[in-house]
Order: C-alpha cells, then sequence, then structure tokens
C-alpha cells in the first residue's frame, strides 16, 4: 500500500488507519553512536542539579493555624459511674488472668464471651478448666477420633443351624453390617424363623437385602407367632417390598416393632399412603422406624401408633390377656 501524505483528502477518507500507514516511516535514521548507559545517567543527573526549582508561592514557616483538634469524650454512664467495689474485689479483679476472667463469666452467665465449650467446662467444675482464657473462642474445638465400630462377629451358618433346630437359648440374631451375606442365605434365614419358636428379634441392616429377601420376611411374618423387634433398616429394598412387609402385619399378632426406614431409594408419596392405611387397621405394632417425608402421613402413622399404645395400657387395665383382634380399638 502506498504511503499517504498529511493534509490531503485521502488521509481524511482514511483516519480509521494504523498511524503507520498513514505517514512516512522515519525509523530509518542511523544511530549517532553505540550505547552507554552510565555516560546517559551522568548527563541526566547533570541536567537534574543544573535546573532551578520552581519556588513555593507560601514558603513554609512551621506556624500552626487554626483550632487544634481535641477527641470528644464519651459520656459515662451515672449508674456505671456510681458502682464502686471493695478495695479486695478491685485488686482481684486488676490481678485476675483470662483463666479466672473467663470463669468469672460463666459464673455471671456471659456465654457470649466464650465459646460453648469453654462455658460448660468452667460451670461444670470446681477448678480453673480453660487455661488459654477468653481468647482461645477464635480457636476451634479440638477434634476427637472416634474409634470404627468393631466388625460384626456373629457367624451367619451357625446361626442359621441355631434358628433351624430351635435353640432355646437364641432369642436375638443381629447381622447388622455383614455385606457378603448371599441373597438365598437371607432367604433362608426368613424361612427358618417361620417355624422357630424362640427368636424375638431379627436385624439385618446394612446387609444388601432386596425385594426378595423382603418378600420372604413377609411370608414368614404370616406364619411366625414369636418375633417381636424386625429391623430391615438401611438396604436396598423398594417400595413393593416395603408394601409386602406392611401388608402381612395383619396376619401377624406378636410384632411390635418395625424398622423400615433409611433404604437406596425413596418409597414416594403413593407408597406412603398405602403404608399409613394399613398402619391405621393394625392394633399390634407399637414401633414403626421410618421418616415420612409429607407431614399427612407422617401425622397419620404418628396418631396409629399413639392408638395402639393406649390400647395395650388399656388392656392392660382392664387386665385382658390373648390376642388383639385386627381392626378393633374398643379395648375389649
Amino acid at each position: 500500500m502506498a504511503h499517504l501524505e498529511p493534509g490531503t483528502n485521502q488521509e481524511a477518507e482514511n483516519a480509521l488507519l494504523p498511524a503507520g500507514l498513514r505517514q512516512k516511516d522515519q525509523t530509518t535514521k542511523a544511530p549517532t553512536g553505540p550505547f552507554k548507559r552510565e555516560e546517559l545517567l551522568d548527563h541526566l543527573e547533570k541536567q537534574a542539579k543544573e535546573f532551578k526549582d520552581r519556588e513555593d508561592l507560601v514558603p513554609y514557616t512551621g506556624e500552626k493555624r487554626g483550632k487544634v483538634w481535641v477527641p470528644k469524650q464519651k459520656p459515662m454512664d451515672p449508674v456505671l459511674e456510681s458502682v464502686t467495689l471493695e478495695p479486695e474485689l478491685e485488686e482481684a479483679l486488676a490481678n485476675a488472668s483470662d483463666a479466672e476472667l473467663c470463669d468469672i463469666a460463666a459464673i455471671l452467665g456471659m456465654h457470649t464471651l466464650m465459646s460453648n465449650q469453654q462455658y460448660y467446662q468452667a460451670l461444670g467444675s470446681s477448678s480453673i478448666v480453660n487455661k488459654e482464657g477468653l481468647n482461645s473462642v477464635i480457636k476451634p474445638t479440638q477434634y476427637k477420633p472416634v474409634p470404627d465400630e468393631e466388625p460384626n462377629s456373629t457367624d451367619v451358618e451357625e446361626t442359621l443351624e441355631r434358628i433351624k433346630s430351635n435353640d432355646p437359648k437364641l432369642e436375638e440374631v443381629n447381622l447388622n453390617n455383614i455385606r457378603n451375606i448371599p441373597i438365598p442365605t437371607l432367604k433362608a434365614y426368613a424361612e427358618a424363623l417361620k417355624s422357630n419358636s424362640y427368636v424375638k428379634k431379627f436385624s439385618i441392616v446394612g446387609t444388601r437385602s432386596n425385594d426378595p429377601v423382603a418378600f420372604a420376611l413377609a411370608e414368614m411374618l404370616k406364619e411366625n407367632k414369636v418375633l417381636k423387634t424386625l429391623n430391615v433398616e438401611s438396604n436396598f429394598i423398594s417400595g413393593a417390598g416395603i408394601l409386602r412387609l406392611v401388608e402381612a402385619l395383619p396376619h401377624n399378632t406378636s410384632l411390635v416393632e418395625l424398622k423400615i426406614d433409611n433404604q437406596s431409594q425413596p418409597l414416594g408419596n403413593k407408597v406412603e399412603m398405602e403404608i399409613v392405611s394399613m398402619l391405621e387397621k393394625n392394633t399390634t405394632l407399637l414401633k414403626f422406624g421410618y421418616h415420612f417425608t409429607q407431614q399427612g402421613p407422617r401425622l397419620r402413622a404418628s396418631n396409629a401408633m399413639m392408638n395402639n399404645n393406649d390400647l395395650v395400657r388399656k388392656r392392660r387395665l382392664a387386665d385382658l390377656t390373648g390376642p388383639i383382634i385386627p381392626k378393633c380399638r374398643s379395648g375389649v
């Protein structure tokens, strides 16, 4: 592209072009000599010293003008100003350490000046527990490691054989957190409990149980007359398996506690409503372990359990014995 001469109309038409394209190249001048940094600095310093400073319009004399600023005194509360302590107390507070002040603040109820841990430690001990004083409120509470629970030592095969043989000494079976139990083995447990006459508590929390296990347990509840507590929490049972368990309750008169909470997937509103309907028809269950997501089913289930407990109390006061007939809450 040809260079444009300044002052021409063509330059005005191309005003948006870079300056390098609108004027001649002026960078082709040959250097006058080699670059010498020290000589350049000396030259600049010499010029700076020879240049005279501009005189101030108003010369500085150090004279202070205007009023001197005095901070305003905060007004004292006349009540606080008139309060005086005995010389012994004044001396004790003046020489008190931070730890002692922390205990005094706890006694006076000034819990906002310290952490909860400091406050309760100061109240619950006759000696000074906090050695760091009030400044330790900004420090986090020390983490106390909690040891892991010991693994479940229950022998799965041996316990199954004891259930099958109707061992009178076996009243509680706890298989919690044993995750390598095969599904057929768990179904065999349910089958063996049908004819067992001594096991009162059966718990399989965290055993990866699924719907086939729940179906087997539902069939067991229809025949078992001794079991009082069944816990299947923290497993992989769906809404269909939970419904099968609840639908088996009218055929069982011994179970008083059923726990089904914390399954791998939510049951849903429809399943919860069906569960509540079955619980309202049951008269033997006293504890139902499940957290309903909706307030309506939660309230209805709570009322059903409360009515069952009240029915048991009425029957106990009336000296009535024998099984409770379903769909009957009259107490007779």
